[in-house]
């Protein structure tokens, strides 16, 4: 079965998108497609198209992965500064974020008066 599973990610958007646009007409009234929903899968289809020619334009990304970015292997290079890797302790420490609750901090500040913005 994985023989028959090799696709890239861009293949995969396509066939779904192309499985939304047909369920999204098979659900219609059968002959009456509204005007919206026309209008709605051409804008997707157009979206597709410059997303994907975008994409594919090594003008505009010249590198499209971020493991081909000459700064990210420096940093991970033998004597960069993670060079324990990305799953490393400093890594950890540096980008991984932790949640804190602060919700009781908040409802102290409302309870003395104070409007927060949302």
């Amino acid at each position: 079965m994985s023989e028959n599973m090799n696709c890239t990610r861009r293949q995969f958007l396509k066939v779904a998108g192309c499985a939304a646009a047909v369920a999204a007409v098979a659900t219609a009234v059968p002959g009456i497609v509204s005007e919206a929903q026309a209008a709605e899968l051409d804008l997707v289809t157009k979206r597709q198209t410059g997303v994907y020619a975008a994409d594919a334009n090594p003008k505009l990304y010249k590198l499209r992965k971020s493991q081909d970015n000459p700064m990210v292997q420096k940093i991970y290079a033998k004597d960069g500064f993670l060079h324990d890797g990305p799953t490393g302790h400093k890594a950890h420490l540096l980008l991984h974020t932790h949640y804190f609750d602060r919700s009781a901090g908040i409802k102290a500040l409302k309870a003395k008066g104070i409007k927060l913005k949302a």
